[in-house]
C-alpha cells in the first residue's frame, strides 16, 4: 500500500479560480493527501534565491512555456502581477508563420523550435548565422530547403518579444513608489527557458532602463524553487494559494 503523498504544484499567476481549482480537484483524485499551490514567479524567486521575506521588492520576469510571468515580490507575496499566454510556444509558432510567409515553407513544431535556439535573438546580432531548414514547399508540396538567416528570426520572432517586453512595463506601472524604488536599485531577474532567447535580456534593459539579469540555469529555477518550498513547508507558509 502506497502512502498518500503531500504534493506542492506550481501554476502560473495568470490561471482563474476555476482553473486553480480544477488543478487542485485532479491532484486530489489521483491520490494526493493534501495539496498546496504556488504561482510560477514566486516559485522562481525562490529558486534564485531572491530575498521573498523582506521589505524590499524583487521582481521576477518567468518565460516558460504556455505564459510569461511578471511579478513584483515583497514579505512573501505579490504585490502587483501580469500574465500573457505569450511565451515559448508563441515563439515557436511565430516561426513556422514567418517560414510560412515568407519563405512559403511548411515545417513542425520541433523543427521550428530548433530554429528559434539556434538563430532566435530578439535583437539584431553581430554575427550573421545561417541555417539550412526542410520542410515542405507550400507551391509543388516535395520537400524542400531554404537558407534562414539570424536576421529572419529575429524578425519572426519581434511580435511575441515585444508582448513580453510591455508585460514587464505594465507590471512596472502598476508597482507602489516605494517597491519601484527597490526594482530601480535591485534589477530584475529573468527565467524560464524563454529567458535564453539571445538578446531579450538586452531588449527588456533597453525598454525598462533597469539592470537585468538572467538565472545561472533558467530551466530549472521555478522547479528549484518548488522543491525548496516543499521541503522547508514550514518556513513558506505564507507563500501559498489557499
Amino acid at each position: 500500500v502506497f502512502a498518500r503523498p503531500r504534493v506542492v504544484i506550481c501554476i502560473p499567476s495568470g490561471v482563474t479560480a476555476v482553473e486553480r481549482r480544477a488543478v487542485k480537484e485532479a491532484s486530489l483524485k489521483a491520490g494526493a493527501r493534501t495539496v498546496a499551490i504556488i504561482e510560477e514567479p514566486m516559485a522562481a524567486a525562490i529558486g534564485a534565491g531572491l530575498p521573498v521575506a523582506d521589505a524590499p521588492g524583487s521582481m521576477v520576469v518567468d518565460i516558460g512555456g504556455g505564459t510569461s510571468e511578471v511579478a513584483l515580490i515583497s514579505m512573501t507575496g505579490i504585490a502587483v502581477s501580469q500574465s500573457v499566454r505569450v511565451a515559448g510556444d508563441a515563439m515557436n509558432l511565430a516561426v513556422q508563420h514567418y517560414l510560412r510567409e515568407v519563405f512559403r515553407l511548411e515545417v513542425g513544431e520541433n523543427t521550428a523550435e530548433n530554429v528559434k535556439k539556434i538563430l532566435g535573438a530578439a535583437l539584431p546580432q553581430n554575427n550573421s548565422l545561417r541555417l539550412e531548414v526542410s520542410g515542405k514547399d507550400l507551391v509543388y508540396g516535395g520537400p524542400r530547403v531554404v537558407t534562414v538567416t539570424e536576421g529572419d528570426i529575429c524578425e519572426a520572432l519581434h511580435d511575441p518579444v515585444q508582448a513580453v517586453v510591455d508585460t514587464v512595463l505594465r507590471a512596472l506601472e502598476k508597482a507602489p513608489p516605494a517597491l519601484a524604488a527597490d526594482v530601480y536599485d535591485n534589477g530584475l531577474l529573468m527565467a524560464g527557458g524563454g529567458a535564453l532567447l539571445r538578446g531579450l535580456d538586452q531588449c527588456i534593459a533597453r525598454a525598462t532602463h533597469l539592470k537585468v539579469t538572467v538565472d545561472k540555469d533558467p530551466l530549472t529555477t521555478v522547479l528549484r524553487g518548488t522543491a525548496q518550498a516543499m521541503l522547508y513547508r514550514e518556513d513558506y507558509e505564507g507563500i501559498f494559494i489557499n
